[in-house]
């Protein structure tokens, strides 16, 4: 397999490649980068949902889960890994979905990644180009995109909306929260804080978490591991001092101790079923109680 140990991506040196077959989680969609031989990835059921691949204003592709009913229902952008909208994202998806909520993952990367290469890809130079390519810029004018798009939808409640993303959309999750009045609240998952250090992987994305904390507009929630080689404690421990100097009511920090890069993500060897059941657990109720809660029956 191929272990990715940080947030935008794995460096070279982090690379350890063994002779077990991860050919079928990636024929069914699972990125070959980061999928695991032993990997057990959860796999949730369509029944009672609608999902769908749509193009948003401006040709920005998304999937699409939701109830399949009448109802107006809350919803959530779910925010890609480096991987883009592979088959991790879209069962994310699903799982918002079977939780009340309408989700969408829009294809950040789609301008320079058109055959959705990124998934099956396991040229890591290749994939930083793309995912370096998505500056901040571009990719908020897509959450901008995305969040009219949702707007204009007779099944979204419009006053109910909120972002979650992984790794390299963890970040985006954090800028986002800043920037658009329309989010209720947020949760990022173990997503860099501050810009990269030397020898560091990057998608040059600025600016960084940590430099808007006093521009959040809505509540967020930052899900992390204590073990993560990418994000580094004292990352977290600047970007919890900052969340308290700048006395963001209702933004915080948990960390795993015994959690690891990208522990939500099922379909990896750094999967960590207690901290992923508990994040999500988490998550739900910081939605719930920053007025994202989710539609059911």
């Amino acid at each position: 397999m191929v272990a990715l140990t940080r947030p935008e991506g794995t460096l070279p040196e982090d690379l350890h490649v063994s002779r077990r077959s991860f050919a079928a989680l990636v024929a069914a969609g699972y990125a070959a980068m980061g999928s695991a031989a032993e990997a057990a990835a959860i796999t949730t059921p369509t029944d009672g949902l609608l999902v769908d691949g749509v193009v948003l204003p401006g040709g920005l592709p998304a999937y699409v889960a939701r109830p399949a009913d009448r109802r107006a229902h809350a919803a959530i952008i779910v925010v890609n890994e480096v991987f883009g909208v592979h088959e991790y994202i879209r069962d994310t998806c699903r799982r918002l979905a079977r939780a009340g909520y309408v989700a969408i993952a829009p294809e950040f990367f789609y301008r320079n990644d058109p055959g959705r290469s990124l998934a099956t890809s396991t040229d890591f130079p290749a994939i930083m180009r793309i995912v370096g390519a998505a500056r901040n810029e571009q990719v908020m004018g897509d959450v901008r995109t995305t969040l009219d798009w949702l707007a204009a939808q007779a099944f979204v409640d419009n006053r109910r909306l909120g972002i979650t993303g992984f790794c390299w959309g963890g970040a985006v999750t954090w800028m986002a929260a800043a920037r658009f009045p329309q989010l209720q609240a947020g949760v990022a998952w173990y997503g860099r804080l501050v810009g990269p250090r030397p020898g560091q992987a990057t998608n040059e994305n600025r600016p960084w978490p940590i430099d808007v904390v006093n521009e959040l507009r809505a509540p967020v929630l930052g899900l992390y591991g204590g073990l993560d080689k990418g994000i580094p404690a004292a990352d977290v421990s600047a970007m919890q001092a900052a969340l308290r100097a700048a006395g963001t009511a209702g933004s915080s920090i948990i960390v795993y101790p015994d959690a690891d890069h990208g522990f939500h993500a099922d379909y990896r060897a750094s999967y960590n079923a207690r901290a992923a059941t508990d994040g999500w657990t988490r998550m739900l109720a910081h939605f719930r109680s920053h007025g994202v809660p989710a539609t059911r029956g």
